[in-house]
């Protein structure tokens, strides 16, 4: 993985040297339940778009019960063996079929529904969370840090992409919004960076899908915060926030009145469709430029060259994945009846 995120970061520019062509990535998130059925078919559209790497946002698999897709496997499993191989079986069916594209991965809730916990997704993942670009870019912001989180960043031709963890009630703590505003006064200051992405599970407070989102945690303030961050380095640079939680995909998720009386819309989406059992939309989804549930997908983000469209260099788009996108060897493995049942019954009446 990190040579492949070396290439990828070479091809596309650095924070200092900007590509001179337009360049793509996927993100999505909440992949549990039928993600080993979805998530190799959102794969093959990242890679047929030649996307330079894929962004997961979370909730790699179910934990607190079995996820439908391992027990169509894995029928006599205990509930022991299921937790003892939940993260290898999200590695060998939703990670691998990416190939050489690099994943960047965000902690999600159901990352640490007990037994699991924060650190042991930092040990069973690190290898994503301190790829090539993450682990340079630790050091280039402190050359004595050496320590591996579940919140990083890295830089792609100049634009900085922040993946935060809010998986559980106590974040942001007092560590990662100290991080965070270090980052943030660095980007408002480097020329060389010209667009931020942050990426995180839960969607800060006062979106449309406010009912399931940090406006649940008792660090509500904290995400309150986080937002009013935003909004000033918006004042220089265009700004995008991405999450997932909620199981349906929508778009400008901050047109809030809320937000319009407390500083100002940012661009946000929420897509929540790599797998999970689907949620009904929310009656202030009316609000949404765009919104669907009963829909697996991902976004593609299209990324202008550097001088172009300086207000808004990436373009989203919601790329379905449908029951016909889904391949032979997927259909025989899990078996036709898993797939049908998990494009059209996974999800709420």
């Amino acid at each position: 993985m990190a040579a492949a995120l070396m290439m990828a970061c070479a091809s596309y520019g650095s924070a200092g040297g900007p590509a001179d062509a337009t360049w793509h990535f996927a993100v999505s998130g909440d992949s549990r339940n039928c993600g080993d059925v979805v998530m190799p078919a959102i794969a093959a559209g990242a890679r047929a778009n030649q996307a330079a790497f894929f962004w997961h946002l979370g909730d790699l698999r179910a934990i607190n019960d079995f996820d439908e897709d391992f027990h169509a496997l894995h029928p006599n499993a205990s509930m022991a063996e299921y937790l003892s191989t939940a993260w290898l079986d999200f590695e060998h069916n939703q990670i691998e079929p990416f190939g050489s594209m690099p994943v960047f991965l965000t902690i999600g809730n159901h990352e640490v529904i007990p037994p699991k916990t924060r650190e042991d997704f930092v040990v069973t993942f690190a290898d994503w969370l301190n790829g090539a670009a993450v682990r340079e870019q630790r050091v280039k912001d402190d050359d004595h840090d050496h320590k591996l989180r579940p919140y990083y960043h890295w830089t792609i031709d100049g634009m900085d992409f922040i993946t935060l963890d809010n998986a559980t009630p106590d974040q942001f703590d007092a560590a990662q919004l100290k991080w965070l505003t270090q980052i943030l006064r660095n980007d408002r200051h480097d020329d060389a960076i010209r667009a931020l992405v942050v990426g995180m599970h839960e969607a800060l407070p006062e979106s449309l899908a406010r009912g399931h989102s940090m406006n649940d945690s008792p660090s509500a303030d904290a995400g309150l915060q986080v937002y009013g961050q935003l909004l000033e380095v918006r004042k220089s640079k265009p700004v995008y926030v991405l999450a997932s939680h909620s199981h349906f995909v929508m778009e400008n998720v901050f047109n809030t009145p809320y937000w319009h009386e407390h500083g100002g819309v940012l661009p946000g989406w929420i897509v929540g469709t790599a797998g999970a059992f689907r949620y009904a939309l929310p009656p202030e989804a009316a609000r949404a430029k765009f919104a669907r549930t009963h829909v697996y997908g991902y976004l593609s983000a299209t990324v202008s060259p550097a001088g172009v469209d300086k207000k808004n260099p990436i373009q989203f788009e919601f790329q379905e994945v449908t029951e016909g996108a889904v391949a032979a060897d997927i259909v025989d493995r899990f078996g036709a009846e898993l797939v049908h049942r998990c494009f059209q019954e996974n999800a709420q009446n």
